[in-house]
C-alpha cells in the first residue's frame, strides 16, 4: 500500500478528493508547484504569508509576484490585481490567511479564463467552507497540514482531482522523502504532548523566555533571517528541494521524514478528534467575533452563518508588537504573524512587488491572530492591557495607496510556530 495510505484515505472521506499523504503542508505544496508549474512560471501569492511558503516557490524554480491584498483579511483582492498582470502570471496560490477563506469563487473564474491552475494552500483551513463546498476543493491542487488545527508536529496532505494524478504525485513524494531517524519520530510524538503540558501546568511564560535566552528559538523576529547572498546562489540549482532545505526546514527539520508507524498511529488519533476541535474553535470565533478588536471581514461571516477562521481569529489593533510581548505575562504566546509583508522582506531581486504593497503592510503590521481556544483568555487579557482596535486612517476602494499607521512598539515577539 502507498506510504501513509490510511491516513490519505481518512482525509479523502472528509473532502471527496483523492489525497496525497505528505509528512508535512509544504512538501504538499512543493509537489503541486513542481507538477502544475514549469520552471520559470510566475506565480501569484499573497505577501502576508509565511516566508516558509516564499522559500518553497523559489525552491520549485518559480518566481513569487505579490498581489494586492485586502486590508481586512490580508487575502488576495482579485479586483485590485491590475490586468496586466493577470495576463503575466501562470498559476495563482491561495493563502486562506488563518483560515479566512480567499475569494476562491472570483480567483477560479480568473483562472479558468487564464487557462492557469488554482493552487489552494489550505494548511489554516481545514473545516473551512464557502457556499457549503469545502476549501481545498475549488483548484487543481490543494495542500494541507496537521499541524495547525490538531496540533500535530508532522503531517499533510495534497488534494487532487483523480485517482491518475493522485499516483503520479505518489511517485513524486516518494523521491523526495528522507528516511526516518528515531530521535525526529520520538519529537514529532512527544512535542506535542510537552507543548500541553506546558500549558496545563501555567508554565508558557517561564518556558518561552528560557527559550529566547537559550537561543533556541530559530527566528530572531517574525521572519527568518533571509541570508539573501546564499539565497541568491541557490537560485542557480533550482528547481531544487536540496538546495533551498537550510529556509524550507525552518520550524520543521523533519519537513520530508518518512515517519514512522508511531508518528502515523498519533496522527490518527488526532484526526479523530478534527469535528471536535472544530466545533470548539466555532465557539471561540464567536466570542471573538463580538469584540471591539474584530475587523468588518470577521463580523460579517459570524452574523450571517458564513465562513470563519477556524485557524486564528485575526483581531486589528493598535500597538500589535507590544501587546503579542504582554500576552506572554498571560501564559499566551501568539504567532502566526507575518510582518512585514513578502515583498519588503525579501525585496524584488526574489520576489516581484505587488503593485500597491499598502493594505498589506497596514494588516501585517496590525492584525493579532487569536487562537479561538482561548477566545475567553485573551479577550480578558487584552481588555486588561486596554488593547484598542485599529482601523485604517482612510478606507478608500483597495487598490488605493493606504499610509502604514505602525506605532512604535517594544521589543518584538518570536513567534512559535509548529511547522507548515
Amino acid at each position: 500500500m502507498p506510504y501513509g495510505s490510511r491516513l490519505a484515505a481518512a482525509m479523502t472521506r472528509r473532502l471527496g478528493r483523492e489525497c496525497v499523504y505528505t509528512p508535512s503542508a509544504r512538501l504538499a505544496l512543493y509537489l503541486a508547484l513542481r507538477r502544475w508549474c514549469r520552471p520559470g512560471a510566475r506565480v501569484l501569492m499573497s505577501p502576508v504569508n509565511d516566508d516558509v511558503i516564499l522559500f518553497v516557490v523559489l525552491a520549485a524554480g518559480l518566481r513569487p509576484v505579490q498581489a494586492p491584498v485586502s486590508v481586512w483579511d490580508g487575502n488576495i483582492d482579485p479586483a485590485a490585481v491590475p490586468e496586466s498582470t493577470w495576463r503575466s502570471v501562470d498559476a495563482v496560490l491561495t493563502t486562506n490567511l488563518y483560515g479566512m477563506p480567499d475569494r476562491v469563487v472570483q480567483l477560479r473564474r480568473r483562472c479558468e479564463e487564464l487557462g492557469i491552475p488554482l493552487i489552494e494552500d489550505a494548511a489554516h483551513a481545514i473545516g473551512t467552507h464557502v457556499d457549503g463546498q469545502p476549501i481545498g476543493t475549488f483548484g487543481t491542487a490543494a495542500a494541507f497540514s496537521l499541524s495547525k488545527h490538531v496540533a500535530a508536529m508532522a503531517g499533510g496532505f495534497l488534494a487532487v482531482e483523480d485517482v491518475r494524478t493522485r499516483r503520479e504525485l505518489e511517485l513524486l513524494r516518494d523521491d523526495l522523502l528522507v528516511p526516518r531517524r528515531l530521535r525526529g519520530d520520538l519529537a514529532a510524538t512527544l512535542r506535542p504532548l510537552a507543548r500541553s503540558a506546558v500549558r496545563t501546568l501555567h508554565l508558557v511564560r517561564p518556558a518561552w523566555r528560557t527559550m529566547r535566552r537559550l537561543g533556541l528559538l530559530e527566528r530572531d523576529d517574525f521572519r527568518m533571517a533571509l541570508h539573501a547572498p546564499r539565497l541568491s546562489d541557490r537560485a542557480r540549482e533550482a528547481p531544487s528541494l536540496d538546495a533551498y532545505e537550510p529556509w524550507v526546514r525552518v520550524d520543521l527539520h523533519d519537513f520530508r521524514s518518512r515517519h514512522g508507524a508511531l508518528v502515523r498511529g498519533q496522527l490518527e488519533i488526532r484526526m479523530a478528534g478534527l469535528d471536535a476541535n472544530l466545533a470548539h474553535r466555532r465557539a471561540g470565533v464567536a466570542l471573538l467575533s463580538g469584540t471591539a478588536w474584530a475587523s468588518p471581514a470577521l463580523r460579517e461571516p459570524a452574523t450571517h452563518d458564513g465562513p470563519l477562521p477556524l485557524f486564528r481569529v485575526p483581531l486589528l489593533v493598535h500597538d500589535r508588537d507590544a501587546l503579542l510581548e504582554r500576552l506572554v505575562n498571560h501564559g499566551m504566546v501568539s504567532g502566526y504573524v507575518y510582518d512585514p509583508p513578502l515583498d519588503d522582506y525579501a525585496g524584488p531581486e526574489f520576489v516581484e512587488p505587488s503593485p500597491d504593497p499598502s493594505a498589506a503592510r497596514w494588516f501585517a503590521s496590525h492584525v493579532l491572530p487569536a487562537d479561538p481556544l482561548l477566545a475567553r483568555r485573551i479577550t480578558s487579557a487584552l481588555t486588561g492591557e486596554k488593547a484598542t482596535s485599529a482601523r485604517p486612517s482612510a478606507l478608500a476602494p483597495s487598490a488605493a495607496p493606504m499610509t502604514d499607521t505602525r506605532p512604535e512598539a517594544g521589543p518584538r515577539i518570536t513567534p512559535m510556530s509548529p511547522g507548515v
